[in-house]
């Protein structure tokens, strides 16, 4: 019932600004017929272009009515606004020419996320159709162009981005323009043929490697990104493992790994600083007073990143627990969309991969995410005196929006204080009664 309710607003909006622009086309024509004394020729070329208005937020899903208005206005009323108050002139001198400026995509729709401007277009094509009958016999001529894409600022930055000359690149359009799907199509010289083989595979991403991807871009893009590093001793945790791993298993049926620690220690240190567990909404920030962790996995189709819901409420054992049946899901590719959406904050483990050091990308739209790296033995100092300790490396990338200097590096510390001191910190010095052996 909402959208039927607000149908009078909207139409009252519309009516404002079809009054507001007439008046200013008034005016425009106006002046140019006092210097003039005549308009013979009309060019409607406006319209709204670009990734600021396609792509993912502009799919019919996502597409809302103001971008949808915006985009009718410019390119469709805006004509026949101009339209409108030019043509009385031409038809009192009985003479006159009308351009409208459509596109190809008004004939065969429109790239991903185009909709409104396929509409918009196919709409200029109608007007013009309608227009060019209204105005026949006055001998005022209406046309309407629709040209594909053309050698022009687009086609040279998607080339400059691949480091290509548009000279070198041979054009599929009319005249041997270089279009846009030559320009994308366009590949760099690799120089000199070598004398062994030169093959190539070509093969498109899967929808979840390009859904991935365009999530990536737009946590580089739309977030004010920061990464800080500290590293930490795992001597203890080593200890700790060594010493209960194998009752551990034993009793609860799943090994007692490095992530329940990395889990807990998160959750102390979220708890000592909320706006880490916070995202940003509009104007808004947003802070939780639960942590729903999401954690890294590789699966059959890449990276996945189920959420263990509640993590302050669980247990080594219940972090272990999740862990291994996320990873089991993930692994036969029997993981849902839900159990991946949500998560307020994230962990990723390069190290299981070799990696040294990272600095990993914040998963939208939370703010923040801490990388895990390989574990290798390095010379520390204590007390004056070097040892030989296995060492990590960690790093906090971080939306420094909201998250401050001082709370990423104090909760990078509170992460480490608490595994090289996991006896007191994490179990309280209750070790059997934390791990559930006794």
């Amino acid at each position: 019932m909402y959208g039927f309710e607000a149908l009078p607003y909207y139409a009252n909006v519309l009516n404002i600004m079809v009054r507001y622009m007439n008046r200013r086309n008034i005016t425009i024509v106006n002046k140019i017929m006092k210097e003039h004394k005549s308009i013979d020729l009309l060019i409607n070329n406006a319209s709204l272009t670009g990734a600021k208005y396609t792509g993912d937020r502009f799919t019919i899903i996502n597409l809302d009515v103001e971008d949808w208005n915006k985009m009718i206005s410019v390119a469709l009323t805006g004509s026949f606004i101009c339209t409108k108050f030019v043509s009385p002139h031409m038809i009192k001198q009985n003479w006159g020419r009308i351009i409208n400026t459509s596109s190809i995509h008004g004939f065969v729709g429109s790239d991903y996320g185009s909709s409104h401007y396929a509409s918009a277009k196919a709409g200029l094509i109608g007007f013009t159709k309608a227009v060019a009958l209204d105005l026949a016999e006055k001998n005022i001529l209406v046309n309407a162009v629709s040209p594909g894409f053309v050698d022009t600022e687009l086609t040279r930055k998607i080339l400059d981005e691949k480091g290509i000359d548009s000279k070198d690149v041979m054009g599929s359009g009319r005249d041997g323009r270089v279009t846009k799907e030559d320009a994308v199509e366009a590949k760099a010289s690799m120089g000199s043929p070598g004398k062994g083989s030169r093959g190539e595979e070509r093969k498109k991403m899967s929808m979840f490697r390009r859904k991935l991807a365009e999530r990536l871009v737009s946590a580089k893009n739309d977030t004010a990104m920061l990464t800080t590093f500290n590293e930490v001793d795992m001597s203890p945790i080593f200890a700790l493992r060594k010493k209960y791993k194998e009752e551990f298993k034993e009793k609860h049926g799943v090994s007692l790994g490095f992530m329940s620690f990395f889990t807990l220690a998160v959750i102390r240190a979220l708890d000592e600083y909320p706006a880490v567990n916070s995202m940003i909404d509009g104007d808004y920030q947003v802070s939780y007073d639960f942590k729903d962790i999401s954690i890294a996995v590789s699966g059959p189709k890449g990276l996945t990143v189920p959420v263990i819901r509640n993590a302050e409420n669980l247990s080594f054992r219940g972090v272990e627990d999740e862990v291994k049946r996320l990873a089991l899901r993930a692994r036969d590719g029997k993981i849902t969309v839900d159990e991946m959406t949500g998560g307020t904050f994230t962990i990723t483990n390069g190290g299981v991969f070799g990696s040294m050091l990272s600095t990993p990308i914040i998963n939208p739209p939370q703010s923040a995410i801490l990388g895990m790296h390989n574990i290798v033995e390095r010379p520390i100092a204590i007390d004056g005196k070097v040892f030989i300790r296995p060492v990590m490396y960690l790093a906090l990338s971080y939306d420094h929006r909201i998250i401050d200097g001082r709370e990423s590096v104090g909760f990078l510390v509170s992460i480490k204080e608490a595994l090289e001191n996991p006896a007191e910190i994490l179990m309280g010095n209750k070790i059997l009664e934390t791990l559930e052996l006794k």
